[in-house]
């Protein structure tokens, strides 16, 4: 079987040996295990047969040139970049950004530009924001799948209102990366034909919150500076382990999300990462596993979190609050990494224990205390453990959850790859504004 380098699963947390009654027996594992079997079956044989694009995404390099052309575009003489996108169009890029120090604590001094991503519509976000930018040295890239997203085209319409406002050519400030097709049913499409802008194909059977991999997501890790390859290489090496074992991680793990909600009653899967520069990872995980399974009353609602500072917040609850949901931690290797504490502290009975220790060697003992108090207090954890937080981990991780998901879904019986209520809402929204006085 091919071997996961990147990081390593433990799922010993999950189980009734360690968590008692809310755990997983080997028998009852057992039993899922072979569904998930099956899962993987259906993700190989997609794989094989070309039917879904996600899965060679880690293989492929033929989009790189196009891609490398447009991240140029965007940083040449940039002081400001501004990303437009919503959901899948956005999460994935950030929580590759912030590898690179993107919304760290004093860290984005080292990115090449200051990064914007302009996510979520608000007004007086959108008229603040505008005015405070200096338009002449911005950039902007624009990214909806289908073309029509209400919340990125109003955000697209009044940059290009703006940079036409101040005397600029939008064809030298923004590009743009939408399905290819027609343009009378795609409006970005039209929009950047119209305005000469650069753009770049959104591969039509890629949906948003599985693209992290394609051009929306490793165009911003590339403005960023990060090594895209590297990231897709890290993914690849996951595909590798499902496509040549029964047992690879996300099967494992995909038995044990769905056992632990079907037999157990988990109905709350915490996402907890250990590092600053994970911490909007778990924000794309909440879309990821939400929109993907939240279907036909199924699914169980994720929960963005990091530690250690939520060990001083929502630990409480997750330890002593209502049963029915299981943490995942993902636990860097930080022991004797950061600034080291003066010896002099072993003469303070108070702070003697930190004498002459490193900020990673609290932190990883933070992270081990947090998977034994939830074993011991009977909620279930898994530990994802990685040596390092860089693009091949974060993109093996990124891999290992879209897999995951999916084989999830096809366990449970849904199609993890549509989002019919969401719609619903986007229909609603457009009725709504037509009828506006």
């Amino acid at each position: 079987m091919a071997e996961i380098t990147s990081y390593s699963q433990d799922v010993s947390g999950c189980m009734e040996d360690r968590v008692g009654s809310a755990g997983l027996s080997q028998t009852l594992l057992g039993e899922v295990m072979a569904r998930a079997r099956e899962a993987r079956a259906r993700i190989c044989a997609m794989y094989e047969d070309h039917a879904l694009p996600l899965l060679r995404l880690p293989e492929l390099e033929a989009d790189m040139a196009a891609s490398e052309g447009v991240v140029a575009f965007l940083k040449c003489g940039a002081t400001d970049i501004v990303f437009l996108g919503t959901g899948g169009s956005s999460l994935g890029a950030q929580a590759l950004a912030q590898l690179a120090g993107y919304r760290v604590p004093a860290c984005e001094a080292v990115l090449p530009a200051r990064l914007h991503f302009f996510d979520n519509l608000d007004a007086r976000t959108m008229a603040e924001g505008l005015s405070a930018l200096p338009l002449k040295t911005t950039r902007a890239f624009i990214v909806s799948k289908s073309g029509g997203t209400p919340e990125t085209m109003v955000q697209a319409l009044c940059l290009l209102a703006a940079l036409d406002d101040a005397g600029l050519e939008p064809a030298r400030h923004v590009a743009a990366l939408t399905e290819p097709g027609d343009p009378a049913t795609n409006p970005l499409l039209k929009l950047a034909r119209d305005h000469g802008l650069k753009l770049l194909d959104h591969d039509p059977a890629v949906g948003g919150r599985f693209s992290v991999l394609s051009n929306v997501g490793l165009v911003p890790a590339m403005v960023a500076g990060l090594d895209a390859q590297a990231v897709r290489a890290g993914a690849g090496e996951v595909m590798r382990a499902v496509l040549a074992g029964d047992d690879a991680a996300p099967v494992t793990g995909a038995a044990v999300c769905v056992a632990l909600q079907e037999a157990r009653g988990m109905n709350v899967s915490v996402m907890m990462p250990y590092a600053d520069r994970l911490r909007l990872f778990s924000a794309w995980y909440a879309q990821l596993w939400a929109e993907s399974l939240g279907k036909e009353g199924l699914g169980s609602q994720p929960v963005a979190t990091a530690g250690p500072v939520d060990q001083h917040s929502q630990m409480q609850l997750f330890i002593d609050g209502p049963a029915g949901r299981l943490v995942n931690l993902i636990s860097p290797a930080t022991a004797g990494q950061g600034p080291r504490l003066p010896e002099s502290l072993s003469s303070d009975p108070k702070l003697a224990y930190l004498a002459g220790r490193t900020v990673g060697d609290v932190t990883a003992c933070q992270q081990t205390a947090a998977a034994e108090v939830l074993a011991r207090n009977g909620r279930p954890v898994r530990v994802f453990a990685v040596d390092k937080v860089d693009e091949r981990a974060t993109g093996a991780l990124m891999m290992h959850f879209m897999l995951e998901t999916i084989m999830a879904g096809f366990m449970m019986g849904i199609d993890p790859f549509d989002q019919p209520a969401v719609e619903q809402g986007k229909v609603l929204t457009r009725d709504y504004l037509s009828a506006m006085a």
